[in-house]
């Protein structure tokens, strides 16, 4: 899930808290061991009689997974020239996916197109949008308003044979038990949350074709329930989405969150606590 934001937009606090969350967990590591092990033979059968390709990400934040599904592509079509269009409100994320690009010796001559926008913003303003073959919405559908007419509209931008990824929490897993369960998370300025299960219905009712996968993943919270623990309590705001997790709540509800997330979210494993993160991945066909 992503930190909370009104204008649903990583920056400033809300940013750092994501990094620090990517540095403390593998979930980046599971979704490219995961898009290393499906994506080749999807690729195969996207690029079959192209002589180009074209990539669009999708909240690609600070372009980490794009990175990697990028030089993946490229080692196993290294002559085939590919595009890439990004779309990110996140002025600061999309400035570290830049220097990235920047340190990447295979990408430094794949010409980038940058949208400094959010996904709705990209739908409803951008005008003669170009086909791609292969689009990517990895963690980022909780942002969009409308779920349903969104993946209509990505699907339509879809050229022969192309691929649209989604990625997102996974039904019945940890997520979904805390945002579901806990009713004091949820106000005004949090985006909705969703899980698979809001996707796959919308899938089934645009009629589309597609498969899905699980992608299991943990992340160690141990210091989430040492007060004294600064990871601990830059952890608790990421999965709270708040800016300060012991001034936001009282002390009961903050003693019902955390028994709720060691209780129902969590298992224990060699003196760890950790938070089960599966995410599922929907693979959607033109």
């Amino acid at each position: 899930m992503a930190a909370k934001t009104k204008s649903t937009i990583y920056e400033g606090s809300a940013a750092r808290v994501f990094q620090f969350y990517l540095q403390n967990s593998d979930e980046h590591t599971a979704v490219v061991r995961f898009l290393e092990e499906h994506l080749p033979g999807e690729f195969k059968r996207m690029v079959a009689d192209k002589n180009e390709l074209a990539v669009l990400g999708v909240g690609s934040g600070g372009g980490e997974v794009d990175v990697q599904i990028l030089s993946l592509l490229q080692s196993i079509f290294p002559t085939l020239p590919i595009t890439v269009d990004i779309v990110d409100g996140s002025v600061e994320l999309l400035a570290n996916f830049k220097a990235l690009v920047a340190k990447t010796e295979n990408l430094q001559k794949t010409p980038f197109t940058w949208h400094v926008m959010s996904s709705e913003d990209y739908r409803k303003q951008i005008k003669d949008v170009k086909k791609y073959d292969f689009i990517h919405l990895i963690q980022m559908i909780y942002f969009v308003d409308d779920l349903t007419e969104s993946i209509k509209f990505y699907h339509s931008i879809l050229k022969k044979n192309g691929s649209l990824v989604i990625i997102i929490e996974k039904t019945g897993h940890s997520w979904d038990t805390l945002w579901r369960t806990s009713e004091e998370l949820e106000d005004e300025e949090t985006p909705r949350y969703r899980s698979s299960e809001d996707v796959l219905a919308s899938l089934k009712t645009l009629g589309l074709k597609y498969e899905e996968y699980s992608i299991p993943t943990t992340f160690d919270i141990t210091e989430c329930f040492d007060p004294n623990s600064e990871t601990g309590q830059r952890l608790l705001c990421y999965l709270t989405e708040t800016d300060d997790f012991y001034q936001s709540f009282t002390p009961q509800i903050r003693a019902d969150i955390l028994n709720l997330i060691r209780s129902k979210c969590s298992t224990e494993k060699d003196g760890k606590i950790l938070f089960d993160n599966c995410l599922s991945c929907m693979i959607v066909h033109a």
